[in-house]
């Protein structure tokens, strides 16, 4: 730290010192500059990186922050109710930033026993009051590991939580508007978690590291280690695809991660005894043991150029599948069992796209184009001739049937817009079931038939293409009230086939992240 000169010894200099009017005013000069120059604060020595901390919110016991310059060890004690619903309670390090950015972090939370959620969090906010705008990864005192946001001020937290608990290691990183979660797997290798969001900051806004005791009477210590931030600048080469198989209960917005990988993967189906979930891969059909690391392939060979649209028969024997391994590359709907087998034809004619199995396992709907025209048959699972059971202009497609067998769901865009449908199993009354200013795809109601699933897009999206910003939207069956489930970057693959649980109370679904090549090699 800069000393100021005292007068005294400014005398003292220049009255000794055997040097000319000319050395004399360089001298004055560049003392003068020292004495002029601001000492260094001591809060910016004590903080390392950051600029400023200081509670957050309601906070009974004032928290605290030193850092350790010889370790680059960062401690944090604060009380605080929670980070959570629209009022956040914390202790909160500090700097003021703007652009794209990594914030990095090696994490303890000391202590076993207790809140189970109480919290350490690298954080970003739009402001510093309690209300803000924020987005952050929150390691819980159970070990829980989240991707948690407010959208806006005074909106309540959403979060998608990891598939691992405690990690070594988390990071944040922002490209634009996206924000993606960073966590040491189980390889000991930082990765995508595959929880991301998208939440729009104005301006410069704050980054930091936080602790919250989750308890308002109690005290909470966290130790932050190897804390980076690194500027950002515009990525070079092509994004890297990165897949989430995810889950989420419908009463809640707690979103949960599965499975993640850097690959492209699509649409999951529930097993009917819930153990399990079914998607595609590259082709193959792959099944998840909910809790496993990693999935096993279905051999459906000789077809494997499965797409996106595959289903579980209502007995739970079989699967109904999508294919284009045949020569002219055109898909075609088959049936195997549920544990792979040799596949059995059912639409000889190309350009069909499986969708639905009856209730009492009798009949498949498909969607097919014959002569062009795109619309929606049904065919005799033991295989059979197909009957057509739409004839609108425009495209209908992705049915799928009631759970008690009276009505096929459908989506439709003879109105112009794609909008939600539904007709009896012979085609007869069809009638228009959700208006809206969006494009609504893929309806799928619940086991229980209380809720129906879909998934919208933007006004201005043609067609059901991938990454784009949608959402899973959820209708009430007995006052066709809707509201919005989740919001994800997604759309072809997300949900196009029946997802889901067994007892109607969650969700599976795929979202989506496009990340620089770099943020996954370190």
């Amino acid at each position: 730290m800069l000393v100021p000169v005292s007068n005294y010894r400014l005398r003292f200099v220049f009255m000794h010192a055997s040097i000319s009017r000319r050395f004399a005013g360089l001298a004055l000069t560049l003392l003068g500059a020292i004495v002029s120059a601001p000492a260094l604060s001591a809060q910016s020595a004590t903080l390392g990186i950051f600029d400023g901390q200081q509670d957050v919110g309601t906070i009974l016991h004032p928290g605290s922050a030193a850092y350790d310059a010889s370790t680059g060890t960062y401690t944090l004690t604060d009380s605080g109710d929670n980070i959570w619903w629209a009022e956040d309670d914390f202790h909160y390090v500090w700097k003021k930033v703007s652009g794209d950015f990594s914030l990095g972090a090696d994490i303890a939370l000391p202590g076993t026993g207790g809140e189970p959620h109480r919290k350490a969090v690298i954080m970003i906010r739009q402001t510093l009051d309690q209300d803000s705008a924020a987005v952050a990864i929150a390691v819980h005192g159970d070990g829980l590991t989240s991707l948690q946001w407010r959208l806006t001020k005074g909106d309540n937290m959403h979060e998608v939580q990891a598939n691992v608990k405690t990690p070594a290691t988390v990071r944040i990183e922002k490209h634009g508007d996206y924000f993606s979660a960073f966590v040491t797997g189980a390889d000991g290798k930082v990765g995508p978690s595959g929880a991301a969001t998208k939440v729009e900051f104005t301006g410069p806004f704050y980054v930091g590291i936080g602790v919250c005791a989750h308890n308002k009477d109690a005290v909470q210590h966290a130790a932050f280690s190897n804390v980076r931030f690194v500027p950002l600048t515009s990525a070079i080469g092509e994004p890297v695809l990165v897949s989430a198989l995810e889950t989420i209960p419908i009463d809640s917005t707690d979103r949960h991660v599965e499975y993640v990988a850097a690959a492209h993967f699509e649409a999951p189906n529930w097993t009917r005894d819930g153990s399990a979930l079914i998607f595609n891969q590259d082709g193959r059909l792959r099944r998840l043991t909910l809790g496993a690391s990693e999935p096993t392939i279905i051999d459906t060979a000789p077809e494997t150029h499965l797409n996106n649209d595959h289903g579980i028969s209502p007995d739970g024997t079989m699967l109904a599948f999508s294919d284009t391994s045949d020569p002219d590359h055109s898909s075609r709907v088959y049936i195997a069992p549920i544990g792979g087998g040799t596949p059995r034809l059912i639409t000889p004619v190309g350009m069909s796209f499986w969708h639905g199995w009856s209730p009492d396992g009798k009949t498949l709907a498909f969607t097919g184009t014959r002569n062009g025209n795109p619309d929606i048959y049904a065919v005799p699972a033991a295989g059979g001739a197909e009957t057509r059971l739409t004839t609108a202009e425009g495209l209908d497609d992705g049915p799928d049937y009631s759970p008690d067998g009276e009505w096929i769901y459908f989506n439709s865009e003879r109105t112009g817009r794609m909008q939600i449908w539904r007709m009896e199993p012979d085609g007869s009354s069809q009638q228009q079931v959700i208006t809206d200013d969006k494009n609504d795809w893929f309806p799928h109601i619940s086991p229980d038939g209380q809720w129906m699933v879909f998934l919208a897009f933007a006004a201005d999206v043609k067609g059901h293409p991938p990454e784009k910003d949608v959402a899973l939207m959820l209708m009430s069956m007995a006052d066709k009230k809707v509201h919005v489930l989740t919001k994800l970057f997604g759309g072809q693959g997300t949900i196009n086939v029946p997802s889901w649980s067994p007892d109607s109370k969650r969700l599976a679904f795929v979202s989506y992240e496009l990340l620089p090549a770099d943020s996954l090699a370190h």
